[in-house]
């Protein structure tokens, strides 16, 4: 009888530890209830001054009222100050004295009193004795009124909306030093992979800070629970996340490391691209934790980590742009699935469903999410995208 093979340690290896993996539960909860219980509690943290340079992309919050810019009515080309109403009936067929000197003026002077237009150089002739205009003019033409760029009692940028270059430059133009904002600290923590890579984690820093959020990054000595348990700091942020060993895999330990540190509220999203994201709390702060794939971390960061951050920035609902689908979108129902989306002829041509490819995502225009309870959406039918590009 032929005796059993054993294989036997060999002397001085290390022994062999079978590390537990994580495990996704039967039932995936629904990226609705998952983002309900996420978003709960959640309140926008409080303003803070930040001079304009470093307010751009933040979210303005308590914006005092501006006084009006221009002061007063100011000359807006150079010219001959001039009253309208004197003009009336002059050309270069009948040149129309004036009975006093008309008034040089410069771009950005104070208009003079009882003048309302500013004329051309050539439209006065001076080289007689008295100076003649040799043509009409409108009241205003010419001129800056008053207020003109800033009315009285505007805004540099409504509370709530993020703060735009051009919005710095009311700020300037108004004398503004400093803008209040509402600028949430987020810590990303990028769990090692194997490649050594950190695309995506670099990629979510660049989103968030585009998105006005104050970034602090971190990395775990290694993938084992312990390590990222000790890089997982909920104290100095308002939002943590992780990238990277929310799989299944042997290797991956994320949602093991928060357990310890917090408590996960759900582990396995009815979410397509993005199904093994987790969301949790360390204390309480909240955390998502995003797939390393950049479109499993993206699906997760669009329907998750936004809506977190829009709520704790105190930003104004992101408006989405409705348009008629110029193809059918199916979807399977219970998982709520990401489409990109590119416009086209005053319509939106799906590009991918479920499946995000890195050119997809490039050259996407928008997204949308098909709801779990949806079997996807007819052609023709008109559905709601947020834009990916300006």
């Amino acid at each position: 009888m032929a005796r059993a093979m054993v294989a036997k340690p060999v002397i001085g290896s290390p022994p062999l530890v079978m590390t537990p993996t994580q495990r996704l539960p039967v039932s995936l909860t629904p990226l609705d209830v998952a983002l309900t219980l996420l978003l709960e509690g959640i309140r926008p943290v409080g303003p803070i001054e930040m001079p304009l340079a470093q307010a751009l992309d933040c979210i303005a919050a308590d914006m005092p009222a501006l006084p009006a810019n221009p002061a007063c009515d100011r000359a807006a080309v150079d010219g001959w100050a001039l009253h309208a109403r004197d003009l009336s009936g002059a050309s270069s067929y009948a040149p129309l004295p004036l009975a006093q000197p008309p008034v040089w003026v410069e771009a950005g002077d104070r208009m003079p009193d009882g003048c309302d237009c500013v004329v051309d150089a050539d439209w006065v002739d001076q080289s007689g004795p008295l100076a003649q205009v040799l043509a009409e003019a409108m009241p205003g033409q010419g001129v800056g009124r008053r207020g003109g760029d800033i009315p009285e009692g505007g805004l540099a940028v409504r509370s709530g909306q993020p703060v735009r270059p051009l919005d710095l430059l009311i700020a300037r133009v108004a004398g503004l030093e400093t803008l209040q904002v509402r600028r949430p600290r987020l810590r990303v923590v990028n769990i090692p992979a194997a490649s050594g890579l950190a695309a995506t984690t670099r990629l979510v820093s660049q989103s968030a800070g585009a998105a006005g959020a104050a970034i602090v990054s971190g990395e775990a000595a290694g993938r084992d629970a312990a390590s990222i348990a000790d890089a997982l700091d909920g104290e100095t942020c308002d939002l943590l996340l992780t990238i990277g060993g929310s799989g299944v895999g042997r290797s991956d330990a994320t949602v093991a490391a928060l357990a310890r540190c917090g408590k996960i509220i759900a582990h396995g999203l009815a979410l397509q691209p993005g199904r093994t994201s987790a969301v949790g709390r360390i204390g309480q702060i909240p955390v998502v934790a995003l797939p390393g794939a950049a479109d499993q971390a993206l699906a997760a960061w669009w329907s998750l980590v936004l809506p977190v951050l829009d709520r704790l920035s105190g930003r104004s609902p992101r408006r989405p742009v409705r348009l008629p689908l110029l193809r059918k979108i199916a979807s399977s129902v219970g998982i709520a699935e990401l489409v990109l989306l590119n416009r086209d002829q005053d319509g939106w041509l799906p590009v991918a469903v479920g499946e995000l490819s890195l050119r997809a995502i490039a050259g996407a225009d928008a997204w949308l999410a098909v709801p779990g309870g949806s079997e996807g959406f007819a052609a023709g039918a008109a559905v709601d995208a947020y834009m990916l590009r300006d």
